[in-house]
């Protein structure tokens, strides 16, 4: 399959080295790149380790219900997450000292502790007590503010890699559970591909198996972006669909995404997105007219538009949306990996 992105454990001990690698380098039609470590190597200590690089994949909302809004000011919501191989790649070297360094190739990225990979090492420190601290270099190519989740999953990214680094000390299941504490979307990066999330998307329901493999989609991005919480103050609550997710969404999802009747696609989002901005519901009505995509929404709460299928011309397409200024086009497809692996 294209686009696997190196991933490289070198070890200290000895000059051998673990690599899984592939032809195309570019992060647009990555896959998750798989770690696999035996029990041997899994209760070794940091120190045998000099440094894990790791893919971070991004993704879209099949559907997004928003059911209610809660005392707290979050809202309830109800979505099927899907991983895609579009992403960033993080590079982890454990260091001696008393703090982390953390660099990014991404004008306008946070590099103080407010960034989500830095909240979330420190996050492994206290829940493990591990005192190991890590050289962080994020090369990135998500665009923030996209719907995409990419900043949640540098974060999930963190925790995993943080873990293997640490000789493992957290199992899966507790760094699920940590991870609700740095934000809504993270845990579902920690699953194999493909969740339902509820409550504020921190409570999750693993897909297992995950919607299957490859199917393909293109991102289409302004470069304008949208705050959840711009697009959240301009939600119309009369507005919602009133369609079950339980009931009626899940189970036909997973049938299979061919499976689906275009009704289904809800994003209760996109409304009061469109409301913001005014010309992101113009360039979804262009989309739906290329042949070749079946489905054509926005993903999260925006401002990226996901187009299920592929342009019947892509040559054409691409000259015209993807030399479009203001624009950016990624094609990618669905991913997942096997249990327990990366």
């Amino acid at each position: 399959m294209k686009g696997f992105l190196t991933l490289l454990l070198t070890f200290v001990q000895g000059a051998s080295a673990f690599v899984v690698a592939g032809g195309d380098k570019g992060l647009r039609h990555s896959v998750f790149a798989s770690a696999t470590i035996d029990a041997d190597t899994a209760s070794a200590t940091s120190s045998d380790y000099q440094k894990l690089s790791l893919f971070s994949p991004c993704k879209i909302n099949l559907f997004l219900r928003i059911i209610r809004k809660r005392e707290d000011g979050f809202h309830d919501l109800a979505s099927l997450f899907q991983a895609i191989g579009f992403g960033d790649n993080l590079e982890l070297t454990p260091i001696e000292g008393s703090s982390d360094e953390f660099t990014c190739n991404m004008p306008g990225v946070p590099v103080d502790s407010s960034n989500l990979v830095l909240r979330a090492l420190e996050l492994m420190r206290t829940k493990t007590g591990v005192d190991q601290y890590f050289q962080a270099n994020l090369v990135k190519q998500v665009p923030a503010q996209a719907g995409l989740g990419g900043g949640s999953a540098n974060a999930a990214t963190a925790m995993w890699g943080a873990n293997q680094l640490m000789g493992e000390p957290a199992s899966l299941e507790q760094m699920v559970e940590w991870s609700g504490d740095l934000g809504s979307d993270i845990t579902f990066f920690l699953s194999r591909g493909t969740a339902y999330c509820t409550g504020r998307g921190e409570i999750m329901d693993s897909i297992d198996p995950p919607l299957l493999s490859g199917t393909k989609l293109c991102i289409v991005k302004p470069n304008i972006g949208l705050s959840t919480p711009a697009v959240f103050k301009a939600l119309d609550y009369d507005k919602l669909s009133e369609l079950d997710p339980d009931e009626k969404l899940l189970p036909t999802f997973l049938k299979g995404i061919d499976q689906v009747p275009d009704e289904l696609f809800i994003n209760d989002l996109e409304l009061p997105a469109f409301k913001c901005i005014p010309e992101l519901q113009e360039l979804k009505e262009e989309l739906v007219q290329i042949a070749g995509f079946d489905h054509v929404m926005m993903s999260g709460s925006g401002t990226s538009i996901f187009c299920l299928g592929e342009p019947t011309d892509k040559e054409s397409f691409e000259n015209e949306f993807g030399k479009r200024d203001g624009l950016q086009v990624f094609f990618s497809e669905f991913i997942s990996r096997p249990d327990g692996k990366w």
